[in-house]
């Protein structure tokens, strides 16, 4: 990262938090997935992705595997939600990463599916980033469920990532739902 003049954000004392939901935000590029491997490589973070199982199947689909990516079929209503919580529950340390955005273009409100795996696992979420104005990635909050409402907690999350700045501000939505 120091490479190409970025700098890691370590505030956050994950290795008190063996598994949690990943929120990576705000989604506006492609480079986004680079910077987020690299930051999670050098944090050593231990991180899965679901990604389209046409990214897992071809000759190349053993780097997607080997960086976390979890191959799922897109065509098929699996429910990712018990998925998640299985995967939670089977693994001793575990982050699984979301875009919740579901898209590099503007969203007008997020997908939920992070906090309902969150609550379901009983684990907390994990708010990184990717900083493109300062150059800074990482993970910046812990969002603890208990005794919080939807709506709280995604307020909480909309207000911490109204200062963040993807590579592409304008698709970018502050308003997430």
């Amino acid at each position: 990262m120091k490479l190409i003049g970025w700098k890691l954000d370590i505030s956050i004392p994950i290795e008190k938090i063996p598994k949690s939901i990943l929120v990576a935000a705000p989604h506006t590029s492609n480079w986004d997935f680079f910077y987020t491997i690299i930051s999670f490589w050098a944090l050593e973070v231990p991180m899965k992705f679901f990604i389209k199982d046409d990214w897992t199947k071809p000759w190349y689909g053993f780097i997607i595997k080997s960086m976390g990516g979890i191959g799922i079929d897109r065509s098929q209503r699996a429910n990712r939600v018990d998925y998640a919580t299985e995967l939670m529950k089977n693994s001793k340390a575990l982050y699984l990463l979301n875009t919740p955005e579901g898209s590099r273009s503007r969203a007008e409100k997020w997908k939920t599916g992070f906090y309902y795996m969150a609550k379901k696992a009983e684990v907390p979420i994990l708010l990184a980033y990717c900083d493109y104005e300062k150059k800074i990635a990482g993970i910046g909050k812990i969002i603890h469920l208990e005794k919080k409402s939807k709506e709280e907690i995604l307020t909480e999350i909309q207000e911490y990532y109204i200062h963040v700045k993807g590579k592409y501000p304008e698709n970018y939505n502050p308003k997430i739902f």
